[in-house]
């Protein structure tokens, strides 16, 4: 009987290490998720990422507008033609992550320096959060809440 109860007891505490490896994974694919979406399409300007990253019906809502992909597209494509293109560099520190079902949700705080010829020409920093669902090619954002603060 002892041998039985602690098989099973083993086989709980296994069971529960596998569970909590395969939610600090998600969590890290989570993270970055976020962290190369902002890389690859925002500091890139590549509006061809988008759909790696986001869902198809994705949506942006920062500061009173509503952007989707469409209207991310544009602004991107014309970011491209402005010269000089200033190069972009995101600091993301994640706040909090919850998985559940294959959906998710982050908190996370973002600042992005701009340079052009290495001199910074602004910083922006905003709290942002952000819901992800997982597809069949992975986890993807399918929104994201930005709001403003100011400058530090």
């Amino acid at each position: 009987m002892k041998k039985i109860n602690t098989i099973i007891l083993a086989l709980c505490f296994t069971t529960l290490s596998f569970g909590q490896n395969a939610i600090k994974t998600e969590k890290s694919e989570l993270e970055a998720l976020i962290i190369k979406s902002f890389d690859e399409i925002w500091s890139e300007l590549n509006s061809k990422n988008i759909d790696q990253y986001y869902t198809k019906d994705f949506l942006l809502l920062e500061n009173g507008e509503v952007w989707n992909n469409d209207s991310i597209t544009n602004y991107l494509d014309k970011a491209v033609l402005k010269k000089p293109i200033p190069t972009r560099v995101n600091s993301i520190e994640i706040i909090d992550v919850k998985v559940s079902n294959g959906m998710a949700w982050i908190a996370y705080k973002n600042q992005a320096v701009f340079t052009v010829d290495h001199k910074i020409i602004r910083k922006a920093y905003w709290l942002e959060s952000a819901t992800a669902i997982l597809t069949e090619n992975g986890w993807k954002l399918q929104m994201l809440h930005s709001t403003r603060v100011k400058n530090e």
